[in-house]
């Protein structure tokens, strides 16, 4: 409501958290935001299909089993190909601002739903560290590479996140704390989905080379190789199916979720480093910057799987309602089905607001990276596996 003389009325501090626009304004919101959700709705459809024909291509049957292929980088394209072949009209801007701002922030609290300790401690006092190693190197690796090739810091951070942790997730994650650009993003996004279906469809077999019937360390190998968690499934799968080793696909499983929980502690880290580099003048440097509430989100998320799956343990029910039938159809549509419309939701936002031509300029520079990280990362993940595995029994 607006008061005669006195202009609009000022944005409320919950107004701004959640809508970031005053609630007589969410009207505005809505084409932009329609449309991103069709084309996030649209993407899953498409990455069904082809998923479907990559699975039967590798000779298994796609039946009751999810798709190797996310949806949420063909979100990506999909809002690419409208905003360069059609164009975006202005009043489509309000919604897509909201969903790459917003809904992603949804997206990434409700993926805390999936990631349980009692899973990660399956791997055991040994696992937990050794994952926790490659992450570190990974991180470290990557950053060394972006420097070397004389990319940017946030270019840097980007595909440390998305190689060391969970691919597209945590690229999305990181990028308002090191202030990357659409370009930074874009790109990091296509390396992981480029260099992260390569490792999908080529890992399994070097595995299955190299180790043979080790079960563990092909697991491990599996689950800290590749980039994103659909990948890490996708590759699990086809090792399961083609070498008949369910084990490798449990410990690539909890290796790949072990992972993802380190989101929590690498996004206030490369928000620090990338503050420290930046020299702090003038910059957000307080913990509520380096620490954003949506990482807050996915751990509080995380710590009710924990506490669910720790009453089905005991023998009882979780969270003291859901029994366990209850409890994983819960946890699978909030940290699977919703979270993957969100974030395909707010990818899609990103390609909407992506022109080609900011691409100009970039030359090969953040693909080198994108592969040099990639690489990096496998080798490590390879020795890492070969040397430790059999200690995971």
């Amino acid at each position: 409501m607006e008061i005669a003389g006195e202009g609009p009325r000022r944005i409320t501090a919950w107004e701004k958290a959640i809508l970031g626009v005053r609630i007589g304004e969410v009207p505005r919101l809505l084409p932009g935001l329609a449309l991103a959700l069709g084309l996030a709705l649209l993407a899953q459809a498409i990455a069904g299909r082809l998923g479907a024909a990559l699975l039967a291509a590798q000779g298994l049957d796609p039946a009751g089993r999810g798709s190797p292929i996310s949806a949420i980088p063909v979100a990506v394209l999909l809002g690419m190909a409208i905003a360069n072949l059609a164009g975006l009209h202005r009043a489509f801007a309000p919604g897509v601002d909201f969903a790459v701002k917003k809904v992603l922030r949804l997206g990434i609290v409700l993926v805390g739903i999936q990631l349980s300790a009692v899973d990660v401690l399956r791997i055991g006092a040994v696992g937990v560290p050794i994952v926790a190693a490659l992450v570190a190197f990974a991180l470290f690796a990557s950053i060394g590479v972006a420097r070397a090739a004389g990319a940017s810091g946030a270019l840097g951070a980007l595909a440390a996140a998305s190689t060391a942790i969970c691919g597209i997730t945590a690229t999305l994650a990181v990028a308002p704390g090191v202030d990357a650009d659409e370009r930074e993003v874009a790109c990091t996004v296509a390396n992981v989905t480029v260099f992260g279906l390569f490792g999908m469809l080529v890992y399994p077999w070097v595995a299955h080379g190299i180790f043979g019937d080790a079960s563990a360390a092909a697991g491990l190998f599996l689950g800290t190789a590749i980039h994103d968690t659909s990948q890490v499934m996708g590759a699990a799968l086809s090792y399961r199916e083609l070498f008949g080793d369910p084990r490798a696909m449990e410990v690539a499983t909890i290796t790949k979720l072990t992972r993802n929980a380190m989101l929590v502690a690498v996004v206030p880290l490369l928000a620090w480093l990338h503050a420290r580099r930046a020299g702090g003048a003038g910059r957000r440097t307080g913990l509520a910057h380096l620490f954003p509430v949506f990482v807050l989100g996915f751990l509080a998320l995380s710590l009710l799987r924990t506490a669910g799956d720790l009453g089905l343990a005991g023998g009882g029910l979780a969270l003291g309602a859901f029994d366990a039938a209850a409890w994983r159809g819960l946890t699978a549509r909030l940290g699977g089905e919703l979270a993957i419309l969100a974030l395909g939701t707010a990818l899609a936002g990103v390609g909407l607001g992506t022109r080609l031509s900011v691409f100009r300029g970039l030359g090969p520079r953040p693909f080198l990276v994108g592969l040099a990280a990639a690489l990096l990362v496998g080798g490590a993940a390879l020795g890492l596996a070969a040397l430790c595995g059999p200690l995971l029994g």
